[in-house]
Parts: structure tokens; C-alpha cells; sequence
């Protein structure tokens, strides 16, 4: 310290009483200055700023302080004409304090949500991520639907800019809830803003909706698409949660093309985070192509062998393609941080639209009385011919000119709109003596009567703002509503578990002798194809089990009798066990399920005796149930030493039930007899025409009980068909007409227009001879268009055909009778050579012979009502003919039309 204060001195000139250096104790208390008041005050000063001025935007306009300065200062650079970028961002600067950076990131943001800024050149693109040119290649100007809705200076508030020379509008008038429609996003200090952009349309909608006291509800809408399931949203408030995904469409077998994307997310971003899981073995994938021009293409290509409805789901899994979005609605009210939910948001815009319409209204209101209020006075001026009073003209001075002029209207003035002032009187002095030899009454009363007329309507406009005001939300939406068409489908999404998606990129090992399992012991026994998501499950010869993760090594223990994949809530794998009860008890023999465990918790199936022991065991993953030998330990008493075992006849029970006795004698050797079959009988599948999927759990429509043979018929609008199996993984078009469980034995009738023969009626009737390639009943040329599509047994139609007379515009066809049923690849037969206009199905004459014997087979109410009505047979004229008379027939009927239509 000392050293210190000698060189600071001798750097003064070593006199002290002649410098100004004092030495000062550093260690003195007196001298210390606490901070923690100062630090406090200008911390909340400083985040106070932060939330106000930066971050959070205000609810009135829905803008943050930057945005709303931008567009004020092109507003007053409007000349209808584009503007550099450079010179809006230095304009700015007038009112912004933050540099040119700020200004002109938040410039751009505003110009991709295209809605508030019309830009020219390059700008950037949301989908790939790359930014825009540099603000002196790029051009801006206010698009129209700013200038409609945004401004109006007499409707503004303002205040005076940072450095006092200009002044700044507080809020922005703006008749639109702009915050719905563009989203904000921000970081302020201790909390964040997340609003999430809405559709135009919508927005207009609910408006309405609200104004008429009706309910309305609004969800996101995102300019790169995809779809998003709202099951969570909350209305935006904090604490909600938006499921995002991207748009795949299968291109073929073996190529996946991603169309849209999440919001928030760029090409880039995704096909990296696709690289990762595919760096992580969670897919298998060849390649990744971006094939990104002005729409979004993303092509994956697949691994050969790999199930493209799997990868899919695998996808949303694994990657961003369907990601989380947490909304959070903050803005700025009365100077201060709410948290409101969307409907809030927009409750309070309308109202506040209507505020500055009434504004507007009363604005101009006021503007028209003054017209009609000088209007009068000049008439009167003129009239009664006060500029030439030689009072008026003898004046000594204006304020006796004006005197005079005040006592010659003052007998007028009860019919005055308001007070005559004094400034009235010196505008009436104004008027120039060519425009009061130019006068005219009848135009001047006729000028007078608009004014009243305008005034009067705009106090019927102010009588019914409701009104009003919906009228304006609805001519915005007629105006620009066809610029903002939804890009994103609200849907519901089924849950992907990934445990049953992931790729099986681990094998499971084990080493019995040392009781370890694991990924990496790939010297030992290969157990089976596993992920690095997956559980295990262990038995043990003593009966435990439990369920562990997959590790790369792990100890588990000896004497391991069965290991596998643990797959949760799985009710279709059975485990039969015949087991013994202690070392001396008897033998017991179980079926059971495991649908679900806690991991690492040791369990039993046997009922917990010491020395207990699994002596049969077999894991059956459709629930199959064999039978068994049992071969006893002879004794001098035992007759049999055989016996056989069927584990079909034991019900499928929990995992702590105790089972049947099996036998209480020693059992020498247990041995399979034969393989049996499964005995939980077929799987009973639905499906779910939200998510376009299948499921088994009793969501949807249920398509029936499936076996392992069965599989599941689709029919498209297009005229395709095709079979599937019944997976649940399986992804299905938006376009099914038909989806059920195929019968190839089924008969189809359908009536379409051949596009090959002129677009002429057809009508056939054949078998689905369908594949899982997709096949089309239509034919070849994608032009044919189909007018029917019938699984009834025996259909009749009736056919009216366009522009015939009503008397001979019909015709009744027994379809059984007038085509055989072919191939579906054949033409079929031509009903007419006139347009179909409509086909209606009739009520059939007859009825399937298997329906008839379940009506004898009914209730006696059944079958005498069966009874007393005459039989189908009885009923159709038709009974008795060959195919051939029936035809001559309907020939006949054709031959009514008249000759010239033909």
C-alpha cells in the first residue's frame, strides 16, 4: 500500500500539499458505497424497458415498438411508389434508438408475414431459411391493406419521439386484430410472448361471431402448412401445447416426400434433425434429397426392406418432423404485462375496432356540421345581401364590420346548427365576390339536403355499431380474404408410441455362464434384434421375471430361462407354465399375460414358495396353446406314468394367479407333443377415419374380426382398390370411399361414364380381384368418372338420363337381369347414349338366400310378419323370364325416346 501511494506521488511531482492527490485507506468503512439499492432501481428500470419497449407487443395494435415505427415512417414516406429498404431503415432511425441492424431484421419479418408490408426483390425464403438481400438491393412499400386498415391521423395518439424532434404515434390505429394475424414472438426480461398467426378468414369469422354474441373459436393457421391437432391448445394461453407435423405423402414403396413443414422450422433444420436419427439407427434411410424450389420437397429414400409406413411414423418420432409448440399469450395493457388467451385477444381488438370506427364516425359527424353549419351562413350572407348593407361598407374598422354582420344574423341564429363565433364571421368576409355572383339556391339547398342526408346516416351508423362493424370484418374478408386461404389442416393425431416404430438397430446378446446381457457382447449367444429404446424381459428358472433397459452390458443374474423384447400393453403374447410348488409340492400348470411392469421391480409367477421351480416354459406370441407329454417318476402305486396336457382347455388368467394342478407326483420329463393354435381367436380391428388409421382399440368403425389370412379391402374415389393387411402402422389415403374387410367373393355393381366411349353410361357387375397393387374398375383413361359403387346383392336402379322429356327421362334396370358378372377389367354394358343426370338405388326385389333364413330363423313376431307378406318372388314381374326376355324389354323401353335424340 505504502509502495503504492510513493509512486503515485512522485508521478504528482512528490509534493503533496501542492497536488491534488489525497491518500485514501481503501479498508476504510466510511469510504465503502453499497450498490445493492442502485442495482436494484436500475435493474426493474431496465426491465421494465425491456418488456415495454421492446420485446412484448401491445395489445391496442398488436405491434412492438420497432414494427410500429417502421410502418409510421413509411407511411410518411408513401408516395405509392416502392422504397429502398436503406432509406426506410434511416428514415426510422428518427424515432428507433437501436441501430440500423434492428431495424432492418424487424423490416423483414414484417415483409415475409405478407400481410402489412409489400415487398420487392429478394426477401429471404421461411422455408429454406436464407436471409434476404442487403437493404440497398430490396425495395417496400405499405401494401393496400395497410393503408385500409392501419392508419388515420386523427385517430392517433402520439408523443414525442426519444430525442423530442418528431412525434411518434402511442399505438397505431389499426381496425384489425393484427396480433392474431401475424403472431408475435419475444424474450423479455423474466418472461416471453409466443402468439401463435391465425387465419385472415378466420379471424374475420370470429369477429363476427363475437359481434352477434355467438361463440367462435380460433386456431392456428401457418404460413409453411403442415397439419396440427388443437386436442391441447387452451386457446393460446399459457400453458398449452400445439402438436405440429409436417405434410408426408408416399411417392412410392420405397420413396417418402415431406411437402410441408412444422412452423418454426426450415428444410435445413429438419433434414438435419432426419440425419441424426439416421446417424442414431432410429431409421433406415439410403438418402436424403432436397429437391426445395418455390414449394417445399423433401424426398426421403428408403433402405431396401423397410416398411414405408413404419419409417413414416418414425419420422414423427424421431425427428422434427412433428414437434411441440408451448403458445404464450403476454402483451402490454394499460402499460403493463397480461396474460390472456386468444379469444381475449380478440374480444379486445373487436372492441376496440368498434372504438375507432365510432371514432371515425363522430370524427366526420363533425366535419359535416361545420359544412352544414357554414353552408347556412353563407346562404344567409348571401342572401339577405349583407355584403352590401352600407353599414357593412361604411365599417370604420373589421371589428365594426363584424358587429354589423353579427346584428344582421342574429335573427337567424335560432336556426343555427351551433353558435356563430367570431372566426365564423371573418370566413364569411373571405368569401370572394365571383363565387357570390355564382351563388344558386337550388344548388346550394341541394348541397345542404346531401350533407343532412350523410349526417343522418352516419347517425344511424352510430345508433347500430354492432352492425357496422360486422359489416367492416366482412368486407375485409370479401376485399382480401381469397389472398389468405388456410395452408394449415387442423386434424387429430393418433399417438406413436416409439418403442413401435424405432428400427431395430441393436442385437441383444447374453453370456449364461457369467449372467450378463448386453448390446456389446458380441462373442456370446445372439439372443435377438433389439433397439437402444427397448425394455427386456427376464424369467428365471425359480419363477421371478422382471424388466430391465436395454443396456450395452449389464448383469442380470443366472439360471436365465427365457429373455425377449418387452412390449407393453401386449395381451396377444401367452406364457404357458407348468411349474412346482416348493421342492416337495405339487405341479402346477398357467397361462398367463404380461401387459405391463415396473422396470427394475423383480416379480413372480410362481405363488412364492422357497425352492420353487419352472419345469415347462414357453412364450407364444399369438397366444398359441400346444400339448404336452408328461412322463412321471415310476412308483410301485402309479398305474400310468403318461399323461397328456392341452393348455387350450386353461383360461388365459393374470400373471399372479396361481394356476391348476397339474399333478402331485414327481414329474420326470415334460416334452412337447404337438404345436397348437391360437386360442384368443381373431383380431378384432377398427378404423379411424380422423387419423385415417387402424387401431385395436375401439376408436372408430369397426371393420370386423381379423385372422392371419384376412385382409382389409380399399376403395378409392378415384376408382382404385387395393388390399392391405391389418398392421396398425399402416397409413391410408384421404380420399377411401370404401374401406372394409375383404371378401373376393363379393359382387360389385357400378355405373360410371366411359371417358373411352365418349363419357357414355356403362354398368357392370364384377369381382374385386384385388392385389396389394392398386388396380382401378374405372379402366385406364383417368377421365372415366364414376356415378355408382353398390355391394347389394340384387340392386335396381332407376337411371335419369339430362335433358330428355320428364315422361321418357327414366329408366328401371334389374341389374341382375341385364349384366352377368365379369372381370373388373371389362367394359360392362351400355345403359343409353344419352348422359346420365342421376342414379338412385331402388329397394330390391329380391333378397340373398342367407338373409331369408335368418328371417325364418327370427322371433315368432318375425315369422308371421315373414309370413304374411308376400314373397320377394311373388313381388317381381321379371320371375320366370330368361336374361334375354328381360333385355328385349328394357329395349323396348329405349325405343320411347324420340328418334331425333337418339
Amino acid at each position: 500500500m505504502d509502495d503504492e501511494i510513493k509512486e503515485m506521488s512522485q508521478e504528482t511531482g512528490g509534493n503533496e500539499e501542492h497536488s491534488d492527490y489525497k491518500p485514501v485507506n481503501r479498508f476504510d468503512a466510511s469510504a465503502v458505497h453499497h450498490l445493492s439499492g442502485m442495482y436494484q432501481s436500475w435493474f426493474l428500470d431496465y426491465a421494465s424497458y425491456v418488456i415495454l419497449e421492446r420485446a412484448v407487443p401491445h395489445i391496442g395494435d398488436g405491434l412492438k415498438p420497432v414494427q410500429r415505427r417502421i410502418l409510421h415512417s413509411m407511411k410518411r414516406m408513401d408516395d405509392g411508389r416502392y422504397n429502398k429498404v436503406a432509406n426506410i431503415v434511416g428514415h426510422t432511425m428518427q424515432f428507433h434508438p437501436h441501430g440500423d441492424a434492428s431495424i432492418g431484421d424487424a423490416l423483414v419479418q414484417l415483409g415475409q408475414k405478407d400481410l402489412l408490408v409489400d415487398c420487392q426483390g429478394n426477401w429471404g425464403n421461411i422455408l429454406t431459411g436464407d436471409r434476404a438481400a442487403a437493404p440497398r438491393y430490396i425495395e417496400a412499400r405499405l401494401s393496400k391493406f395497410a393503408l385500409d386498415v392501419v392508419f388515420n391521423p386523427k385517430t392517433t395518439e402520439w408523443q414525442l419521439s426519444y430525442d423530442g424532434r418528431n412525434k411518434e404515434p402511442i399505438t397505431l390505429p389499426a381496425k384489425f386484430p393484427l396480433l392474431l394475424a401475424q403472431g408475435a414472438e419475444g424474450i423479455a426480461v423474466g418472461l416471453s410472448s409466443k402468439i401463435l398467426p391465425h387465419n385472415f378468414n378466420d379471424i374475420c369469422d370470429a369477429a363476427v361471431s363475437y359481434l352477434h354474441g355467438e361463440p367462435f373459436v380460433l386456431y392456428p393457421d401457418f404460413p409453411t402448412g403442415g397439419s396440427i391437432d388443437v386436442g391441447r391448445y387452451n386457446d393460446g394461453q399459457r400453458g398449452g401445447a400445439l402438436k405440429v407435423r409436417a405434410k408426408i405423402e408416399k411417392l412410392d414403396n420405397k420413396t417418402l416426400v415431406i411437402r410441408e413443414i412444422p412452423y418454426g422450422k426450415t428444410t435445413t433444420t429438419l433434414i438435419d434433425s432426419i440425419l441424426r436419427a439416421i446417424e442414431k439407427g432410429k431409421i433406415k434411410v439410403r438418402k436424403v434429397d432436397d429437391n426445395t424450389a418455390a414449394q417445399v420437397e423433401i424426398q426421403v429414400h428408403l433402405a431396401p426392406g423397410v416398411s414405408s409406413d413404419k419409417t413414416l411414423d418414425a419420422l414423427y418420432a424421431f425427428s422434427d418432423c412433428e414437434i411441440n409448440i408451448s403458445p404464450n399469450c403476454c402483451v402490454i395493457e394499460d402499460n403493463k404485462p397480461k396474460f390472456l388467451t386468444v379469444s381475449d385477444v380478440l374480444r379486445r381488438s373487436v372492441d376496440r375496432t368498434k372504438d375507432l370506427i365510432r371514432t371515425e364516425l363522430e370524427i366526420q359527424k363533425g366535419e359535416l356540421l361545420e359544412q352544414l353549419h357554414f353552408a347556412s351562413l353563407e346562404k344567409i350572407f348571401i342572401e339577405e345581401r349583407i355584403y352590401k348593407d352600407r353599414k357593412f361598407e361604411q365599417a370604420a374598422t373589421m371589428d365594426a364590420a363584424c358587429e354589423h354582420i353579427d346584428d344582421r344574423l342574429t335573427p337567424f341564429y335560432p336556426q343555427m346548427i351551433r353558435e356563430v363565433t367570431k372566426d365564423d364571421i371573418l370566413r364569411l368576409m373571405e368569401i370572394k365576390m365571383q363565387r357570390i355572383l355564382k351563388f344558386n339556391k337550388d344548388k346550394a339547398d341541394e348541397r345542404m339536403a346531401r350533407i343532412k342526408a350523410d349526417i343522418d346516416d352516419i347517425e344511424r351508423k352510430l345508433a347500430n355499431m354492432v352492425e357496422v362493424t360486422a359489416e367492416w370484418f366482412t368486407y375485409l374478408k370479401n376485399k382480401y380474404g381469397a389472398d389468405h386461404p388456410r395452408l394449415t389442416e387442423i386434424r387429430n393425431f393418433d399417438t406413436i408410441e416409439a418403442a413401435k416404430v424405432v428400427e431395430a438397430n441393436e442385437k441383444l446378446y447374453i453370456n449364461r455362464q457369467d449372467g450378463f446381457i448386453g448390446t456389446a457382447l458380441r462373442k456370446d449367444e445372439f439372443v435377438c434384434n433389439c433397439s437402444d429404446i427397448d425394455d427386456i424381459i427376464i424369467f428365471y428358472r425359480d419363477g421371478k421375471y422382471k424388466v430391465i433397459r436395454v443396456a450395452e452390458k449389464v448383469f442380470v443374474g443366472k439360471n436365465i430361462m427365457h429373455i425377449a423384447v418387452f412390449k407393453k400393453n401386449d395381451k396377444r403374447t401367452i406364457y404357458n407354465v407348468v411349474y412346482r410348488d416348493g421342492k416337495q409340492g405339487a405341479y402346477y400348470i398357467k397361462r398367463f399375460d404380461v401387459s405391463s411392469m415396473m422396470r427394475d421391480k423383480e416379480y413372480d409367477l410362481t405363488q412364492g414358495t422357497p425352492g420353487s421351480r419352472v419345469v415347462y416354459f414357453t412364450a407364444n406370441p399369438n397366444g398359441e396353446a400346444e400339448v404336452i407329454k408328461v412322463t412321471l417318476e415310476p412308483t410301485p402305486k402309479l398305474k400310468r406314468i403318461f399323461m397328456e396336457k392341452d393348455f387350450s382347455e386353461l383360461s388365459v388368467k393374470g400373471r399372479t394367479a396361481k394356476g391348476n394342478v397339474l399333478t402331485r407326483n414327481v414329474v420326470h420329463r415334460i416334452s412337447l407333443k404337438s404345436h397348437g393354435h391360437s386360442t384368443l381367436g381373431g383380431r378384432k380391428v377398427w378404423f379411424d377415419p380422423d387419423v385415417n388409421r387402424l387401431n385395436y382399440d375401439e376408436h372408430g368403425r369397426l371393420l370386423g374380426e381379423f385372422n392371419e389370412t384376412d385382409s382389409i379391402l380399399v376403395v378409392l374415389d378415384t376408382g382404385e382398390f387395393y388390399i392391405t393387411n391389418f398392421d396398425a402402422n399402416n397409413h391410408y389415403e384421404d380420399n377411401i370411399s370404401i374401406i372394409e374387410k375383404f371378401d373376393r367373393d363379393k359382387v360389385w355393381t357400378a355405373v360410371l361414364h366411359d371417358a373411352d366411349q365418349n363419357g357414355l353410361p356403362y354398368i357392370k357387375r364384377f369381382l374385386m380381384d384385388a392385389t396389394r397393387r392398386k388396380q382401378s374398375y374405372l379402366g385406364d383413361n383417368p377421365k372415366s368418372r364414376r356415378l355408382l359403387l353398390t355391394d347389394e346383392p340384387y340392386p335396381r336402379l332407376k337411371i335419369t338420363f339430362a335433358g330428355r322429356d320428364p315422361q321418357n327421362s327414366t329408366l328401371e334396370i334389374d341389374v341382375e337381369s341385364f349384366i352377368a358378372v365379369k372381370g373388373f377389367k371389362a367394359k360392362g354394358k351400355r345403359i343409353g347414349i344419352w348422359q346420365v343426370e342421376n342414379v338412385e338405388m331402388l329397394e330390391p326385389k329380391k333378397v340373398p338366400e342367407d338373409a331369408a333364413v335368418n328371417a325364418e330363423g327370427g322371433t315368432e313376431e318375425d315369422k308371421s310378419t315373414v309370413a304374411e307378406e308376400p314373397k320377394p318372388e311373388n313381388l317381381d314381374p321379371d320371375a320366370g323370364k330368361t336374361q334375354q326376355q328381360v333385355i328385349d324389354e328394357i329395349t323396348g323401353q329405349l325405343s320411347l325416346f324420340n328418334d331425333e335424340d337418339l
